[in-house]
């Protein structure tokens, strides 16, 4: 049996989140208040910066697993993402455990991160995973958008693979919304039609927090 992972490991590696982002830059959250208090929950993230994630973790309002792909997990990093519940995913393959344990989250009633472009890039939600729709439909959590602004705007001084220390760092959580039409069905059809769905409710929360914080 696959061991899920482990949800007070997610708030400790919440609470290392908060020093660290809160310590290093100053993230500004809008509409954190949208996330359902308690329920299964799927964040789907812009990404377009290493700290995106990390970022995430430490200003949303509960502690989050997230899909990272297993090349992340290098020397003590291994050990300490899997300590702080983050799930190991093969994006090269049908990766059964990760899927196994990202839906075991799910049904335990916690929040799964998902960077649904699957790997960085511009963070405008522009190409979109099924992987997504996927475990949305799978699990009828809903979805909520967020987006992170300002993490790749230009390299820090000090380590040119940061952001500038102290800058300012804007996250914006939508409103949830469900991916699925109602129906239950779990066809390739099925997906693709919610895959559709989910960039244009992405799409628009992006345009929107761009709108909302000038950038």
């Amino acid at each position: 049996m696959t061991e899920l992972p482990s949800a007070r490991g997610a708030e400790v590696g919440r609470r290392i989140g908060v020093g660290l982002m809160y310590g290093l830059w100053k993230p500004r959250v809008l509409g954190a208040w949208r996330v359902p208090a308690s329920g299964p929950v799927i964040f789907a993230v812009n990404h377009s910066h290493n700290i995106d994630g990390p970022m995430v973790m430490g200003v949303a309002p509960r502690p989050t697993h997230f899909l990272i792909k297993k090349e992340a997990f290098i020397g003590p990093l291994d050990p300490f993402l899997l300590g702080i519940g983050q799930v190991k995913v093969d994006r090269d393959t049908t990766d059964r455990t990760a899927i196994t344990q990202a839906l075991g989250v799910l049904a335990d009633g916690g929040v799964l991160g998902i960077f649904p472009e699957g790997t960085r890039g511009e963070g405008d939600f522009a190409s979109l995973r099924a992987g997504l729709a996927y475990f949305a439909v799978r699990s009828d959590a809903p979805i909520v958008p967020v987006a992170v602004l300002g993490s790749s705007e230009k390299p820090g001084r000090l380590i040119k693979a940061l952001p500038p220390l102290r800058s300012r760092v804007d996250v914006v959580f939508g409103e949830p919304f469900e991916a699925g039409d109602g129906s239950g069905r779990r066809t390739r059809k099925a997906l693709d039609e919610a895959t559709g769905r989910i960039q244009k409710q992405l799409a628009a929360h992006l345009e929107n927090a761009r709108r909302l914080t000038g950038r």
